[in-house]
């Protein structure tokens, strides 16, 4: 029976052990640290229905707006930016009947309560370009949308480009107008 005894002691001398380090153990690896990342993403689109054009988006952050025929010597192209960080925007004219006199942004704003309240006083907008034979620069701002996806109706910043032909666009005119919106910094 001493062997049966000391057999009984160590199992119970095993099991306090359990008791007592398997607990800890657990309760030492109860706190989980998590780093993860949202990758930068800016949307740019085109009010819909909004401009007597061909309007192609491609890729989500590039729009290319098509004008034929009799072309309006004002245009105005509601653009419409959703991003999580900031960005920019870059816009390419091509045209080998109409020539640009004006390249300018008309009216900003929010469409929507999940608009940042410093996208609209963060967006700088270079003057009138005077080349625009190359890309260059239409605005950079800080990030537009709080929260929602790429669809939502409440979070993007509204952009209103004006684009004034001179003198007169020819019947046969045809225009093509390229923006690209890319991000800049990460969210903080």
């Amino acid at each position: 029976m001493p062997a049966k005894g000391q057999r009984l002691r160590c199992h119970l001398l095993t099991l306090i052990a359990v008791g007592i380090f398997v607990p800890a153990g657990v309760k030492a690896q109860s706190s989980v640290t998590l780093k993860a990342t949202v990758s930068q993403t800016v949307s740019l689109s085109v009010l819909p229905n909004s401009i007597d054009a061909e309007v192609m988006s491609i890729g989500g952050n590039t729009v290319r707006v098509t004008m034929s025929g009799p072309v309006s010597p004002v245009v105005r192209v509601p653009l419409l930016v959703r991003s999580n960080s900031s960005f920019s925007i870059s816009g390419m004219v091509e045209s080998t009947t109409a020539e640009l006199a004006e390249f300018s942004i008309a009216d900003v704003h929010a469409t929507g309560t999940l608009v940042a309240p410093n996208a609209i006083t963060g967006l700088n907008a270079p003057s009138n370009p005077l080349d625009l034979s190359r890309p260059f620069l239409v605005a950079t701002g800080p990030r537009v949308s709080l929260g929602g996806t790429v669809n939502s109706p409440n979070n993007a910043l509204q952009i209103t480009v004006l684009i004034r032909l001179k003198p007169e666009p020819a019947r046969d005119s045809q225009f093509h107008l390229t923006f690209v919106a890319t991000p800049g910094s990460p969210i903080p």
